[in-house]
């Protein structure tokens, strides 16, 4: 079972060519054969759940003048320039001055080859996608930008150019919603934990999205008002017991099976946090809360779990210990489509060479190996409360780690790793792990990672998108370090 997303994935993309002006008269049709060769770039960047903002040819300065109050009106995620043929860079110049987005330059070229026994310069120029992109580029850092990339290839046929273009979508998608996003931040830092400290205006200047402050005695309210024994209740009852398997316990005292009291506890606090989360209009929470013993409050704050895992599987990240950095890191994996659990290390298996990579709380359930697992613990270990915890192994293969810190400046930075999730018993405590394994070894990987510096949370996602992470820091101006596996 796979559960769906809450909202779709999306992102407006500019569409520009660029040639020049000079051609049209010269060469009869060429300006109507490039304009259908922008016509399938605009055709696969939209397969890829772009909304295209199409500005046409732009093949003089005076055009690039006229097009700029239009592009920057429409509040673009991402810009391509498709590069038809020859332009002068004084079609760019003034355009890339002004982006504060990724400008991608897009060569695609109809022809593999030069047809060179039958070629003439109208076939020439068709083919000339190439021709003015070191202008561009070089222009770009005239105009104190980084270099623009590059999707360089054919325009039909290439899997490599067509699989650039669906990264550089998810990159869009990615700061998309970043830039758009309501998260909630909930309680408190867990006590002590000093690199959960995170200041709600850095979070806003670097990525975009607005901190909302939550209470908890907020959501007291909806709580109260729902009925255990009612439709909503029984049909998250249903939902839960279809999604998830209910083992009896094997060797952890503090677990027992899934009981019908702490069944219905996470039924009713699930029910409670969608119509939440839909009051206060959110796109994330980051939370924690104790709550006075005994009370309703400590109830329906510490029996998140189970909901939370729902949630965040459906695209809705929801990160303990108050840690909206790693909500963050979560909501950008889950938008890459690799995941997004809250993760950090456990105990290592020197044996197996590997890491315990998991955490209580929340999970994206969609990453999961086989069937997930509900247990009902008697207590949360270091936190108050009791109730059901989500168990299961993240899917075998490969897997990417995002971790967000903040540095003695102030300012964010991303430390990535790339390793294999491998097959291994977990420990069944109810909360979820997996085998992770990094190479050269580790030891070595995880002395690497710490010296970074790292908060001791992380987003984990499964394939390898580290390359893509870098992408999005960059459009972000954040600092990004890949571990070296070597």
């Amino acid at each position: 079972m796979k559960i769906e997303r809450r909202k779709p994935l999306t992102a407006r993309a500019g569409l520009m060519g660029v040639g020049l002006d000079t051609y049209w008269e010269q060469f009869p049709g060429l300006l109507d054969d490039l304009m259908r060769k922008k016509e399938v770039l605009a055709r696969k960047l939209a397969a890829n759940s772009l909304e295209i903002f199409d500005y046409g040819m732009i093949d003089n300065a005076q055009r690039a003048y006229e097009a700029l109050p239009r592009i920057k009106r429409d509040d673009l995620d991402i810009l391509f320039v498709d590069m038809l043929t020859y332009g002068t860079s004084a079609t760019f110049g003034a355009i890339v001055r002004e982006m504060n987005i990724p400008v991608v330059l897009v060569a695609l070229q109809p022809r593999s080859a030069m047809d060179y026994e039958h070629a003439t310069t109208y076939m020439q120029l068709c083919n000339d996608d190439l021709c003015s992109v070191p202008e561009f580029t070089g222009v770009a850092v005239r105009m104190g930008k980084n270099p623009p990339p590059v999707v360089l290839g054919m325009l039909e046929g290439d899997q490599t150019a067509d699989a650039e273009l669906a990264e550089w979508a998810r990159v869009a998608h990615v700061l998309h919603d970043l830039k758009r996003a309501r998260l909630g931040h909930l309680g408190h830092v867990l006590e002590a934990m000093l690199d959960m400290q995170t200041d709600p205006t850095a979070v806003t200047a670097t990525f975009g999205c607005h901190v909302v402050q939550c209470e908890a005695d907020q959501m007291m309210p909806i709580y109260r008002s729902i009925d255990p024994a009612g439709a909503e209740v029984s049909a998250m009852k249903k939902r839960i017991l279809e999604f998830f398997d209910t083992p009896d316990p094997v060797s952890d005292p503090v677990t027992t099976k899934l009981t019908e009291a702490d069944l219905e506890t996470a039924a009713v606090v699930a029910v409670t946090l969608e119509k939440y989360i839909a009051a206060k209009s959110l796109d994330g929470l980051a939370y924690y809360y104790e709550g006075e013993p005994d009370s309703p409050v400590r109830k329906l704050v510490t029996n998140f779990i189970v909901g939370n895992s729902l949630l965040t599987a459906a695209g809705f990240p929801m990160c303990g210990e108050f840690d909206i950095k790693t909500c963050i890191a979560m909501l950008i994996l889950d938008r890459l489509e690799c995941g997004g659990s809250f993760a950090e290390f456990h105990p290592i298996d020197f044996i197996r060479d590997s890491v315990l990579v998991g955490h209580d709380g929340p999970h994206h359930l969609n990453i999961a190996d086989g069937r997930p697992v509900i247990r009902s613990l008697r207590k949360y270990h270091g936190k108050p409360g009791s109730g059901a915890g989500v168990e299961f192994n993240i899917k075998t293969g490969p897997i990417t780690m995002l971790s967000i810190n903040v540095k003695a400046d102030g300012k964010f930075k991303f430390i990535i790793a790339e390793g294999e999730s491998v097959p291994g018993p977990i420990p069944p405590t109810g909360n979820t792990n997996t085998h992770g394994k990094f190479k050269p070894g580790v030891r070595t990987f995880l002395t690497r990672w710490v010296a970074e510096g790292p908060t001791h949370h992380f987003a984990l996602g499964v394939g390898h998108h580290a390359a893509t992470i870098c992408k999005v820091a960059d459009a972000l101006g954040v600092e990004a370090v890949v571990i070296d596996p070597r």
